[in-house]
């Protein structure tokens, strides 16, 4: 019986977890979350409510855990980073963790470092982009790329699920405004008042607005050579699967400069054409099973069981697909 944690994952996990309990019964897996009630915890064996520490305690807290509930293995999203960096000491602890490299994971998980070994090496295009870390140097990088874009976006460099992500709109805000996602969108005064509130912050990203679609590849790489499920996500809930040559060979590119052993999901976003590298994320994308659904790939019972050594086959036909999701209720 092999016992397998997830520690604070957000929601749709719910499906990875329903995907590896389907190739095998025999799991026993044990969930927690820093709030006491999840959707996840409705297929779990065992459910547990985590503290809120900083990144040091919470290494503390993971390898107490693993050890008091014989854990055999580790999926971590909260504080992979500094999981990462302790790798070494899980697996003297006997614990498989499914994450990669801190040399690695230490740069994917940094958008300036990320962005400028993605330039360094050549992966793909990068677009332009200013750290800022204060009102004034919000202007600046505004006014610098209004030269040569229409519309500039900014977020924090440490954020999760894109919540500071804002896109400037400076256009009047008469009836069509009504048909827009207003929570997204500030004009530029309204921002840099904001922002001057405070002398500093943390670093911020300014950047020009990536208007075309958005693809979300989810990766693998197996002894049979790189699983590579590129998802095209539109205006609506449906998604179409289709490999691009152009997207294919930047992720084989990204491959060979980082060569990943775990799950990771590469971000893209087009502008006039031109597919840009936005992230990649050191874990498994929160719709990994819809890339799972449209090809038959089952990359989190793959992953796992790479992880301890089995070799599960696999066959990707690359063939184009539409898949959606819906919601169903889940009675806590």
């Amino acid at each position: 019986m092999t016992r397998i944690w997830f520690n604070h994952w957000f929601s749709t996990v719910y499906n990875v977890i329903s995907m590896l309990r389907a190739e095998n019964p025999d799991f026993q897996i044990i969930g927690s979350n820093e709030h006491p009630e999840s959707p996840i915890m409705t297929v779990c064996d065992e459910w547990y409510q985590e503290p809120v520490l900083n990144s040091e305690d919470y290494v503390e807290f993971c390898l107490d855990f693993c050890k008091k509930h014989e854990i055999d293995v580790f999926l971590p999203r909260r504080e992979m980073v500094a999981i990462s960096r302790n790798k070494d000491r899980f697996v003297r602890a006997g614990v498989k963790v499914m994450v990669d490299d801190y040399r690695y994971v230490s740069v994917l998980n940094d958008k300036d470092r990320a962005y400028q070994a993605f330039r360094a090496e050549g992966i793909g295009y990068v677009p332009d982009y200013y750290m800022i870390s204060n009102a004034e140097e919000f202007r600046a990088a505004y006014e610098k790329l209004l030269e040569k874009y229409k519309w500039i976006c900014f977020k924090f460099v440490k954020d999760e699920g894109g919540k500071s992500y804002r896109l400037i709109d400076n256009s009047p805000k008469g009836f069509a405004s009504l048909y827009k996602r207003q929570t997204t969108r500030m004009s530029f005064d309204a921002a840099y008042e904001v922002l001057s509130e405070k002398e500093s912050f943390s670093p911020m990203m300014v950047m020009p607005y990536l208007p075309g679609e958005e693809t979300s590849v989810d990766c693998l790489m197996t002894s049979r050579g790189l699983i590579a499920i590129p998802r095209v996500k539109g205006a609506t809930r449906i998604e179409k699967v289709r490999y691009d040559k152009e997207i294919l060979d930047i992720c084989y590119h990204f491959y060979e400069k980082f060569p990943m052993e775990q799950p990771c999901n590469v971000q893209l976003k087009y502008l006039d054409g031109v597919p840009y590298l936005l992230e990649v994320n050191t874990r498994m994308s929160g719709g990994v099973q819809m890339s799972c659904a449209a090809t038959g790939v089952n990359i989190p019972d793959i992953a796992v069981n790479k992880l301890l050594g089995i070799e599960k086959p696999w066959f990707n036909d690359m063939q184009e697909k539409s898949v959606t999701h819906v919601e169903v209720p889940v009675v806590l």
